[in-house]
């Protein structure tokens, strides 16, 4: 397939993002300086966007560009909610590193590599790209979340997430080759006939690349990895797991859903539903128990994917609309509380604040960002008046019209125990302790970059929660 103007263009918010990363490590080989590479990190980040918006204007419509990648809506979406996370992930970064005399600048260039990869697997309609994407952004992580590498427990952590991911890209790729031998193809447009048709292999095949999936979701039961790794990883690493390298594999698992049309099949229907019933239903049990924000968190994003789930499997007019809602509100609200924890972090300060005891009177220390944790975790909770409450709407309304009622109720009841342990963050900022252990931001936070998206991300929640057509209208 001959590359011309207009398939470079669709291709232009990953040429960008790729370019800013040889910029940035070509200015670290030149000289290692933390603001200068931050911003160059920040303003190619800006360019991936802005490419991605005159691309939604120019290329109206689904293209393919060569037989790996697609431009279309969800393309697009994907693109666009990865580059805003990455971006909000190098802010914090950038608050998180500021005044450690150390190497750095390469986080800058890993989270770039890791976004490469992510726009790539939003755009898969192939196995290869899938898996070069997945890869692509994987392997970066291994590095960031043992970034901090004095801290034994970020390196342990690093460790268990390299072996356990490798487990996993195992399942894919054995997966890969059994449909493959049945079909000769790795196309996902192709393999539509092959599901239909039941052929064994196929249907083998697609559940071993399921399981990897699962795994890159943190779905139970696959999820063991999750609250250990975002224990360890520093909290900006946190941020971006919990997002970018979500979103991006749940978007493609959107597409492998549609486009093999897995949804007519029970034997996929019913193994995604147990998915979702389990991620649910542990997410809340084991959130519950928790006196460590990180890991709470963690157990969080279990449950909250296992939500949008049930929109996948309902396979409705509202499905496509209910996940990016649901996506763009999640990413928002667990920003904005890995924002608060890196406001209060330093690498070489002890452990980060992540602890119910760290947070304890945060509102009389600190009320603004007391404030914007509590509308992040309001929002997870999905409580009136917050983006999180349309997003869960939104899915609730899909299941019904799709009749998943005993995916509805589990939902349901998982919401209801959520609540507990997302409440129980909040009040214990209001409780003052005399003489606990300082670990607030700098009096000027909110003139930092950081501290100004963090309280971007909290307006943002509260305005789509009283407000939310414009967004829905964007997203269409």
């Amino acid at each position: 397939m001959t590359i011309g103007s207009t398939e470079l263009l669709a291709l232009s918010p990953l040429l960008v993002t790729v370019a800013t990363a040889v910029i940035v490590m070509l200015s670290v080989a030149w000289r290692r300086h933390h603001f200068l590479n931050a911003t160059l990190t920040v303003a190619g980040l800006n360019a991936a966007l802005l490419a991605t918006f005159i691309t939604n204007e120019q290329i109206p419509g689904v293209m393919a560009v060569t037989g790996l990648l697609v431009h279309d809506g969800y393309s697009l979406f994907g693109t666009a909610a990865v580059l805003v996370s990455t971006l909000g992930c190098a802010t914090l970064a950038h608050a998180y590193l500021e005044g450690v005399n150390d190497n750095r600048e390469e986080m800058y260039l890993l989270l770039l590599i890791a976004a490469a990869g992510a726009i790539v697997l939003v755009s898969a309609r192939h196995m290869v790209s899938f898996l070069i994407g997945l890869e692509l952004m994987s392997i970066p992580l291994y590095g960031m979340v043992g970034y901090i590498y004095r801290d034994k427990r970020s390196l342990e952590a690093s460790i268990k997430y390299l072996v356990l991911s490798a487990a996993a890209s195992t399942f894919l790729l054995f997966g890969m080759a059994l449909v493959y031998a049945q079909t000769g193809s790795l196309a996902f447009a192709s393999l539509a006939g092959a599901v239909q048709m039941g052929a064994p292999l196929v249907t083998m095949g697609l559940a071993m690349i399921l399981v990897g999936i699962a795994f890159k979701l943190s779905l139970a039961p696959f999820h063991l990895w999750t609250p250990d790794v975002y224990h360890g990883a520093p909290a900006p690493v946190g941020a971006f797991l919990a997002t970018v390298s979500k979103i991006a594999v749940l978007l493609v698992l959107l597409r492998w859903w549609n486009m093999l049309g897995l949804g007519q099949t029970a034997v996929f229907t019913t193994l995604l539903a147990t998915l979702a019933a389990l991620s649910i239903l542990a997410g809340n049990l084991l959130a519950l128990q928790q006196a460590n924000v990180k890991r709470l968190l963690g157990y969080s994003s279990i449950a909250h994917f296992g939500y949008v789930l049930v929109a996948i499997i309902a396979g409705n007019e509202l499905s496509s609309d209910a996940v990016k809602v649901y996506l763009l509100t999640y990413m928002a609200a667990t920003l904005g509380a890995f924002g608060v924890l890196t406001l209060l972090s330093s690498p070489y300060r002890g452990d980060d604040a992540q602890g119910l005891a760290d947070l304890r009177g945060l509102f009389w220390q600190r009320p603004f960002l007391a404030a914007v944790l509590t509308l992040s975790v309001l929002s997870l909770a999905g409580v009136p008046l917050t983006a999180g409450f349309i997003a869960k709407f939104y899915v609730i309304a899909t299941g019904v019209k799709a009749g998943l009622w005993w995916l509805i109720a589990a939902l349901v009841a998982g919401s209801a125990i959520g609540i507990y342990f997302y409440l129980r963050v909040m009040v214990t900022m209001f409780l003052a302790t005399p003489g606990k252990r300082r670990l607030d931001a700098a009096r000027d936070w909110g003139q930092h970059s950081g501290g100004i998206m963090t309280v971007m991300l909290a307006l943002f929640t509260l305005a789509v929660g009283l407000y939310p057509q414009p967004l829905i209208d964007l997203l269409q």
